[in-house]
């Protein structure tokens, strides 16, 4: 059997709790006199004074822990207040009153309240002799050994706590506290506040401790801790007892300290860089972060490590950010991977440094692009800036070799940090989205000359993809599509591209077209690609329909005179205009054309179908000459030439009257059949044909586009795109205003840019005026005049 006398004999010697003044212990009753309880019912007075010895005998002998006498005093006190906490309540429900247990109750508690006032007396005064390390060591002893005994005392308390503790909390006065929480605030109001002082003595030797380790010396850790997490436990919110409140601790301790770790690493920061290289700096502040943050791991709270840790970056970011940016600068122009690679490292726990740093890199990664674009340019047509030589290829290679290489360096260098990536696609999409790009029509940029690229490489017989590789050479071309922002404008020079490779059998493969088509889907979703999508079923079904109508012909009018086929396309999927002046069909077409034109009436009722004579081509074969040669000409050249079939010359007048074509363009349709000699002038503005004419190859292109057109179709391109873009924005506010009734006006142009982002950029100008075009047309309306609150008008 453990002896505990023996046992508690045996730590009083290895304890340095400092045993305070013998003021309560003189106030002590003999063990044999703590036996005996109050009687039930007993007064107040007598209660207290049995149960003032007990809390004698507990705050000031328990220093080596619990012995039997204790035990059993520990037990008599728990029935007293038991005794008195359920006599009291018999008597107050016997009378209907709850007075008399209030003020009971409230006497008891306020003379323990004041016993732990004048507890604090003596230990107060030893704690004024005691200066830094010594003064923290008496303070953690003292500390440990109150909330023990004020554990105890809780205990035996527990009734009063349940019976009238809680009634009152309950009731609405929150200052009355258990008593555990009450120890607690006595201890800070009368001993912690009184050792602090205005010198803040508990605090400074603290960060006295603090500051020893950072200087590379051995400290107590262990003391710190228990120092500090007394004051997380002074910190009481008497609303909600069981919630974390950290104001001691805040302003006692963190405040202090950060401003104290503040003021440390400014200095060291100053001294160092006197004598060290901005690199060793930074080795130097990523170690001592991580020394900061292995310190509040170690002694401090939590919540600290936030605040200890952004203002340790802001000293670095402040003070030392230019030199960061320049150094990474350098290692950026000298292609100094090591540096590079290093410099990350060391700046990967400093966030605000490494924006820094990103920033720089995007800035780098802009000017890599735009240099190349511009290189490209003056090498275009013998160092001169001539962009119509500027060849389309050259304009991706030279954007995929800038992305290409900046994004290994963020793979190799940069470990795939995320930030540099968005760095990096900031940077791409600043430099391919810039307009007025080499070799555009006109403002369109990287989004047209993309699609031109994308349509050179859909063609057939290109000699623009690598190795015949036409799928890897558009997922490359999809890499810079996803940095466009003008994507509408992408969408309509690819579509107008789509419908020139379809209607004249241009395609390099269906295979290919359908792959460029589901990488655009998968980029910007169904709608986006649901046209094109319908284009390449127009031309599959129109392949149906040829055959269908071939087979009818055969089988009910015998063979006809001409090879015929036939593109049956939806208006409203394909961007393709109809000519706006009359077109004479010439005589050796026609009666297919109303043999077809019938049996297109007979298969679809009701639908009208319009003929696009200026997208058209033809053959024609020559019999006229001694060798046979066979013309590929568009519609309107064929128009001509088929008047030579009954006339030998010819003048422009007559040619006009006989086809309908307007003269200015037949001038240019005549300029390319007189320059392949085809036909020739004669004097008197007559056109005859070459009877004489001669070629090396069978078959002749005479169908060659005019510049002028090219130019002109670029153009309306861009002007279609621009209609879009207003009917869009139009449609997209409308849709807003359905969907919200009223809005603020900055607020509907940040959802409008929102909703339409994904397409294009649209203008805050361009906006405004849509909203005061729907206003026009009364769609909707101003909620109050002068305000900038938009109403939507029911129809």
């Amino acid at each position: 059997m453990i002896h505990p006398v023996a046992r508690n004999r045996q730590r009083r010697k290895r304890s340095h709790v400092i045993v305070p003044s013998s003021t309560f212990l003189a106030a002590t009753m003999t063990t044999q006199d703590l036996s005996k309880i109050p009687a039930r019912g007993a007064g107040v007075e007598e209660i207290w004074s049995f149960l003032r010895c007990g809390v004698n005998v507990i705050m000031n002998d328990l220093e080596g822990g619990m012995s039997t006498n204790h035990i059993v005093l520990y037990t008599n006190m728990h029935t007293t207040v038991y005794n008195y906490c359920t006599s009291t309540r018999r008597r107050s429900n016997s009378v209907h009153n709850r007075t008399g247990a209030n003020l009971v109750g409230s006497e008891l508690y306020n003379k323990l309240s004041e016993y732990f006032v004048a507890y604090f007396h003596p230990i107060t005064e030893q704690a004024a002799a005691l200066q830094d390390e010594e003064l923290l060591q008496f303070y953690s002893a003292r500390w440990d050994y109150y909330t023990r005994c004020a554990k105890y005392l809780n205990n035996i308390f527990t009734y009063l706590n349940r019976d009238w503790v809680t009634r009152e909390r309950d009731e609405g006065r929150k200052n009355v506290l258990p008593v555990y929480t009450l120890a607690l605030v006595q201890w800070r109001n009368e001993f912690f506040m009184h050792v602090q002082g205005p010198q803040k003595k508990l605090t400074n030797a603290l960060l006295r401790l603090v500051e020893q380790q950072r200087n590379g010396e051995v400290i107590d850790q262990v003391l710190i801790k228990k120092v500090v997490y007394s004051f997380v436990s002074l910190g009481i919110d008497r609303n909600d007892l069981n919630k974390e409140c950290l104001d001691v601790y805040k302003e006692h301790f963190e405040e202090p300290f950060i401003q104290a770790t503040e003021l440390y690493y400014k200095k060291e920061s100053e001294n160092f860089l006197a004598v060290n290289s901005i690199s060793d700096y930074l080795q130097k502040a990523e170690q001592r972060l991580r020394e900061e943050e292995d310190r509040v791991e170690r002694y401090l709270h939590t919540n600290t490590l936030k605040e200890l840790v952004s203002k340790c970056e802001q000293i670095i970011n402040r003070e030392h950010s230019e030199s960061t940016r320049q150094l990474f600068q350098k290692y950026l122009d000298c292609n100094q991977d090591d540096g590079l690679q290093c410099m990350h490292t060391l700046l990967s726990h400093i966030p605000k440094c490494l924006d820094s740093v990103r920033e720089t890199f995007q800035a780098h990664v802009k000017d890599a692009g735009l240099s190349a674009i511009d290189s490209l340019v003056s090498q275009g047509d013998g160092g001169t800036t001539n962009t119509d030589s500027l060849d389309l290829k050259s304009y991706v290679d030279a954007l995929l070799a800038v992305h290409r290489k900046k994004l290994e360096m963020v793979t190799r260098l940069f470990k795939s940090d995320a930030g540099f990536i968005a760095s990096l696609d900031k940077a791409c999409g600043e430099f391919i989205n810039k307009n007025g790009a080499p070799g555009s029509s006109s403002l369109a940029g990287s989004p047209e000359l993309i699609a031109k690229y994308v349509d050179g490489l859909l063609r057939r017989n290109n000699k623009k993809a690598e190795d015949g590789d036409v799928e890897a050479a558009l997922s490359r071309a999809i890499l810079l599509f996803k940095y466009l922002k003008d994507k509408d404008i992408f969408q309509a020079f690819y579509t107008t591209g789509l419908a020139k490779r379809l209607i004249h059998g241009l395609t390099a493969s269906d295979e290919a077209e359908a792959f460029m088509i589901s990488k655009l889907k998968e980029v910007c979703g169904f709608e986006y690609t649901n046209k094109l999508q319908r284009m390449l079923s127009d031309v599959s079904l129109s392949k149906d329909f040829t055959d269908s109508f071939r087979e009818r012909m055969e089988r009910n009018h015998g063979s006809i005179n001409i090879s015929f086929s036939v593109m049956v396309l939806g208006t409203s999927v394909w961007p393709l205009k109809p000519p706006t002046h009359d077109y004479i069909i010439p005589q050796e077409i026609l009666p297919t054309y109303n043999l077809f034109f019938k049996y297109y009436k007979d298969k679809h009722f009701g639908r009208k179908l319009t003929w696009l004579w200026n997208y058209s081509k033809n053959e024609l074969r020559t019999n006229y000459l001694n060798q046979r040669y066979m013309l590929m000409t568009s519609s309107y050249q064929m128009a001509i030439l088929l008047q030579y079939n009954r006339n030998d010359t010819l003048s422009l007048d007559e040619l006009v009257s006989a086809t309908s074509i307007p003269k200015h363009i037949l001038t240019h349709v005549l300029a390319l059949l007189t320059k392949a000699k085809v036909l020739v002038s004669s004097e008197g503005g007559q056109i005859d044909l070459n009877l004489s004419f001669k070629s090396k190859k069978v078959r002749i292109n005479l169908n060659q586009p005019i510049k002028a057109d090219t130019d002109a179709s670029d153009k309306i391109v861009l002007k279609a795109v621009d209609e879009d873009r207003k009917f869009l924005a139009q449609a997209t506010i409308v849709r807003i205003m359905k969907a919200r009734k009223t809005i603020k006006s900055q607020a509907l142009i940040q959802e409008v840019i929102s909703q339409t982002s994904l397409r294009f950029n649209p203008k805050i100008s361009d906006i405004k005026k849509a909203i005061d075009m729907l206003i026009e047309r009364e769609y909707i309306e101003r909620a109050e005049e002068g305000t900038d609150t938009f109403a939507y008008v029911a129809c």
